[in-house]
């Protein structure tokens, strides 16, 4: 017996339809759950997914994900590929099993460019971008990052191109908790977790993203992009960076919760990471003048003048060096913090970054 598949080309997509209480979806699924289980051996229950063969519906196939970082909010209930456990094939919603391309589209023309998640259905869009597209199917081997699911609240944004969901970011708000804190909250507004799909990139859409932060948050002195950034993230902030002089003192790779300690300038870290020579005790000499006692305000102002228009008195950075194993290492000493501003994070960053071995 074939069950039922949600309806496709020309129809309304699970986004489209009229919204739903998580509870009463919970509550669905798990009926359709256990009657599958209930049926007998002799009468199996097959979806049929497109571009695979029939799958046979019973427990080794059917599996129950939590929606929300909140596992006891919500649970979704999806269609494992027998041959590979790691692949989502289908979810169940509206009493029909819908493949996992068709829960990312939608049939309404209005629903295009970046649109704030805000129904339930979105945030089950938001769900199968993060952790089933990413997580599961497009996440390369050498990928070091891992998105969990997102909070119930969780503050985000998603990018429609064309009839699909090509993109999302979202954003921890300043003065919101930790994940697993309760006393601590974010310093700054942070951009938390950003994905683009494969067949969507090259396109522009990580800047539009990081573009339209930036706008959201335009009245605040400092903006976050969560540690550590990927490779892919790394260089859509070097593209927009660039052509955006005015953004370069705001944006910060930071650690929850964003204290100044826990911040590298990323304009900075990219100049610096981009220019310093991996040679010998010499080339560090040679090309920064190194002398023990060396201020380095003069060079710093000439070559990060947006980075140092964010800080006051950088004439407080003192910098001793000593050599020791044949390593180069400039260490900071005499740290000052004048006008209520920490200095501490950017020193801290030419020291990681001053060395050469």
């Amino acid at each position: 017996m074939a069950a039922e598949l949600g309806r496709r080309a020309g129809h309304l997509y699970p986004v489209d339809m009229e919204d739903t209480e998580p509870e009463a979806v919970e509550a669905e699924s798990r009926l359709h759950h256990a009657k599958i289980l209930e049926q007998p051996l002799s009468a199996p229950e097959f979806v049929s997914v497109p571009g695979r063969e029939k799958v046979q519906l019973e427990a080794s196939s059917m599996r129950f994900l939590p929606l929300y970082r909140e596992e006891s909010r919500c649970a979704l209930l999806v269609l494992i590929d027998p041959q590979d456990k790691n692949t989502v094939l289908a979810i169940y919603l509206h009493r029909s099993w819908w493949p996992i391309e068709d829960m990312v589209k939608t049939a309404d023309p209005s629903r295009e460019g970046l649109m704030q998640v805000r129904t339930f259905a979105e945030r089950v869009v938001l769900f199968v971008l993060n952790c089933i597209i990413f997580g599961r199917l497009e996440r390369g081997s050498t990928c070091d990052v891992l998105f969990t699911p997102h909070s119930e609240k969780e503050c985000a944004k998603v990018f429609w191109r064309g009839g699909q969901a090509a993109a999302f970011y979202t954003i921890k708000a300043k003065g919101s908790l930790c994940a697993g804190s309760s006393s601590q909250c974010y310093r700054l507004p942070v951009l938390d977790t950003l994905f683009v799909r494969r067949r969507f990139r090259r396109r522009g859409l990580g800047l539009r993203m990081l573009q339209d932060f930036c706008q959201a948050f335009a009245a605040e002195g400092a903006l976050g992009i969560s540690c550590p950034l990927s490779a892919g993230m790394y260089q859509v902030c070097r593209r927009f960076l660039e052509t955006r002089p005015e953004e370069q003192a705001r944006l910060w790779e930071v650690e929850s919760p964003g204290d100044w300690s826990q911040r590298e300038n990323i304009w900075l870290k990219m100049q610096l990471t981009g220019s310093l020579p991996r040679g010998d005790i010499q080339g560090v000499r040679q090309q920064h003048g190194w002398r023990p006692g060396l201020l380095m305000q003069v060079q710093l102002q000439k070559r990060f003048p947006p980075v140092l228009a964010a800080v006051k008195n950088t004439h407080a950075w003192q910098i001793s060096g000593s050599v020791l194993s044949d390593q180069a290492t400039l260490k900071v000493s005499d740290l000052q913090e004048t006008g209520g501003i920490p200095l501490a994070g950017i020193p801290a960053l030419c020291f990681d970054r001053l060395t050469c071995s």
